[in-house]
């Protein structure tokens, strides 16, 4: 798939890394707030093999645009919108935020429904890398 800035989104390039997929709106407060915390995991664990992808949910009109709402909180990992086939793929959405976490082997290993502090993830993360 393309990212909301056009570049390429692929499952091939996030083989063998550990991945948070986090599902989220423009207008949902508490992805607002959880955002900027993904951006400084991935900034720390990035080159330990570490990926966050953003997928948008179209269920409501955005709030602003997505690539000016991500740039002011200061996200600049790869944000797509998830169509109804790719939610599916994710066992459906339940509520916004949704966090997942895969390890190396594409395995979920925790999945987070509504906020969650970033510390909670990190020693997840590192345990995973």
């Amino acid at each position: 798939m393309k990212d909301l800035r056009g570049r390429n989104i692929s499952s091939a390039d996030l083989r063998g890394k550990v991945v948070l997929i986090d599902f989220w709106a423009t207008w949902c407060q508490p992805c607002k707030k959880e955002m900027p915390g993904y951006q400084e995991l991935l900034n720390r664990y990035g080159p330990r093999g570490f990926a966050v992808i953003g997928l948008k949910l179209d269920i409501m009109r955005d709030a602003e645009e997505p690539v000016l709402f991500a740039r002011k909180i200061g996200v600049n990992y790869p944000l797509a919108v998830a169509g109804d086939d790719l939610k599916q793929k994710f066992g459906g959405i339940e509520g916004l935020p949704t966090t997942m976490l895969y390890d190396r082997q594409g395995i979920l290993k925790k999945k987070v429904i509504g906020f969650e502090y970033t510390s909670a993830f990190e020693p997840e993360i590192t345990r995973l890398l």
